[in-house]
Formats: structure tokens, sequence, C-alpha cells
């Protein structure tokens, strides 16, 4: 029985990420960037009002705190004018947010601070130099590096791309992960399932978890046990995809089938994990371009919580991220649990924080079965039990993952 980090560091080693791409930066969000952006001008461009009021010499107006200092109001700049102006000794320009600073003039004196007269303004606070000025390169320096290689792009970074002049990004895209659901009991939710059929639960929750983990997804759907059809359709798949998974194609004697149909693909290791549920699993890398394909449990709740584990930090990794994992904290037991003896469990659970102290609290749920959907539903982690545990008490200290926030 293969450990649970030794499934993962296949998993790991396997992750391709895909080559990168030229977009739009509008469409740049949640990517990571796959070049170097360095700045070819300043930003700020040019010595510019970061207030509304006037523009001045510092040195003129430094005495108006204890005597109201009086100056000529020779102009005004707006925003966006390239008009050049400039200043003489004794002098101010009226200037909106963003104008640029006439020459000579090192501070602006907020309206805030004067009578704001048009043509003779009374300035009662004195402003030191460089005083409600962006000065040129505040921001970015030219020759600055603005967003490197790796950085996630968030608005922050659309932004500044925005600010320095570029309208597409060289970036790292989703990797393209492609969901099917294996069985001839299977039925898609727009029909009625006739006696000994089921709907398709596997496709719609994998295809929305690998979507919560950053994936472009394809929900494939149904596929039946004939290995024609299963072979071509598998086929085609891997070769528009970094990630295939195949629900319900693990174990049992649909799990032989499809391995049947699969081997000339390529070899997937088809063994016993030490962890539950999810215990049994396959995983191999089928095709030319050896992409990473794994075969999960047909039942959904361990559908979800192998994918979570396993298939969840690939995407990740082939994303490009550093930390391909969640985080994981240490809480306290509000509950007994029990545990397989020789398998790492993955229970549901509720993360409380204690008002008091701020410690952590976890909340078993649904330990009964690992068909119970319904309790994931209500998880908001999932609570980590080592194998050589059968029996956690509550008020003892547990590893708790942290699954997607709810509301």
């Amino acid at each position: 029985m293969r450990t649970v980090g030794s499934q993962l560091a296949r998993a790991l080693d396997a992750a391709v990420r895909p080559a990168p791409v030229r977009v739009a930066i509008s469409e740049a969000q949640g990517l990571l960037c796959a070049e170097e952006i360095v700045a070819e001008r300043a930003l700020p461009g040019f010595d510019q009002a970061a207030v509304d009021g006037y523009a001045v010499r510092s040195v003129d107006v430094r005495n108006a705190a204890s005597e109201p200092t009086v100056l000529p109001v020779v102009g005004e700049i707006a925003a966006g004018s390239r008009q050049p102006r400039r200043l003489q000794p004794g002098q101010a320009v009226r200037v909106a947010t963003g104008a640029a600073l006439p020459t000579l003039a090192d501070a602006v004196v907020p309206l805030g601070y004067t009578d704001q007269h048009p043509a003779r303004v009374t300035v009662h606070y004195s402003v030191s130099s460089s005083a409600f000025v962006r000065r040129t390169g505040e921001d970015v320096q030219t020759g600055d590096v603005a967003v490197r290689r790796g950085d996630p792009i968030g608005s922050a970074q659309v932004g500044l791309l925005a600010a320095v002049g570029k309208s597409k990004v060289l970036v790292y895209p989703k990797p393209r992960v492609s969901i099917i659901s294996v069985g001839d009991e299977l039925v898609d939710i727009d029909r009625t399932p006739a006696q000994g059929q089921v709907y398709d639960v596997n496709s719609y929750a994998l295809a929305a978890a690998a979507r919560d983990a950053g994936a472009e997804v394809s929900r494939v759907g149904i596929v039946g046990t004939e290995p024609r059809r299963l072979r071509e359709l598998v086929e085609g798949r891997l070769l528009m995809s970094e990630i295939v998974v195949i629900a319900g194609g693990a174990g049992g004697a649909a799990g032989e089938e499809v391995r049947a149909a699969l081997s000339d693909l390529g070899e997937i290791d088809t063994t016993r994990v030490a962890m539950h549920p999810g215990s049994v699993q396959g995983f191999g890398r089928l095709g030319p371009d050896a992409v990473p394909t794994f075969l999960i449990p047909s039942n959904p709740m361990s559908a979800l919580v192998v994918f979570e584990v396993l298939v969840r930090p690939l995407i990740r990794a082939a994303q490009g991220k550093r930390n391909p994992h969640r985080r994981t904290v240490t809480a306290k037991l509000l509950s007994p649990v029990s545990s397989a003896k020789g398998r790492k469990g993955f229970l549901r659970g509720q993360l409380l924080r204690d008002e008091n102290n701020g410690e952590y609290l976890a909340q078993p749920l649904g330990t009964s079965g690992a068909h119970l959907l319904a309790s994931l539903a209500e998880a908001n982690c999932l609570i980590g039990i080592d194998e050589d545990v059968v029996e956690v008490v509550a008020g003892e200290e547990v590893d708790v993952t942290f699954l997607a926030q709810r509301g």
C-alpha cells in the first residue's frame, strides 16, 4: 500500500505547465506573469499635484502660519493640460489634482489652506518642499521591474501594467483539465433515472472543484465502458488537456475494463493508497505527451476527497504556484473520532475559532460513512488523522486543512 505522500509526489512530478501565451491585460487576472515587465518611463512621468490647490514655491509661504501670505494667481492648470507654464517668485498657479506643476513650483497649497480667491489668494498655512506633490518616478523609475515573472496578476498588477503602458502581457494560462465519468449505470441530470440508474454527480462536482483550483475545465460527462468508445474519447482528451480525471474507473470490474481499454495509451498504476476515503485509485501518464491521468472512485464523496488531496495540488503546480497546497493549521477536536488503522484519514469538519483565546477548534461531520456527500457540503475543512492513529478523543490536537470558504 502506497503512502499518501508518495502518491502525491508521483502526481506533482508529472506537473506540466502550459506554454506561455500573450493576452490582453483585462484577461490576465488570476494568472501568473511569464515575463519581466520593465518600465520604459517613470511613473508618474512628471511632477503633478496630489490635491486641488495652488502651486507655489514653498519658500514663498514659509511664514504663512504666523502671518498670512498673499500671492497673485497668474493662471490655472487643469489635469491633462499640455500647455507649459513657468512660475515666478512670489506667484501662485491654481492646479487641479493630477495637473503638471509649473516650472519652479515645488509644493502645492491645498484649497483648504487658503481663502480660494481666484486672483489674489491668501495662504494661511505654510507647506514644505514636495508637500502635496507626486514627484516624477515616485512610484516607478525608468528601468524598474514593474511586474516580475511568476507574480500572480491581481487587480493591482493589472492597474500597474496599464500605468506603464502595457496593453498585453505574457502569462501562464490555466491548465486544461478534462473530467470524465465512467459507468453504464449513470444518467445525466436532465433525465429521470430508471431502476438501477443514478445521476452523474462526479462530472459536475469534480468540474466545479477543478474550476475552484484555477483550471480551465472541460466537463466531458458520461461515457460507458465499451472499450473502443472509451479509448477514443480519452485519446482525444489527451490531445487537449494537461490533466485528465476519470471518475468511476478505479476499482472493481469497471476499473478493470477502463484499464484494459486504455492500456495501449500508456501505463496506469492502480494501487491502494493508505488513505480513507478513496483508497483504491489509479495514476499514470498517457498519450504521446505523457498527460497525468487519474482514475478515482465512483463514490462522489470519495472522489472529491481524492481530488482535493491529489488532483488539486497538481493543478496548482501546473499553474506555477510556489506552494500548491492549501493552508493547514492545528486545531482541538470537539468530538471524538475513529479512523482506519494504517490509512491516513481525511474527515469532513467545520473549523471554528474560540472567541476567548483565538484557538482553532474542529467539529467532525458525518464520520459514520464515506458516502455522505451532504456532510462535505457543510464542511469548511478536512481533519487529518495519521495512519497509526485509530481513535482521537475530544480535546486532542489534529491537523486541519482549509477548504474553500462558504458565504
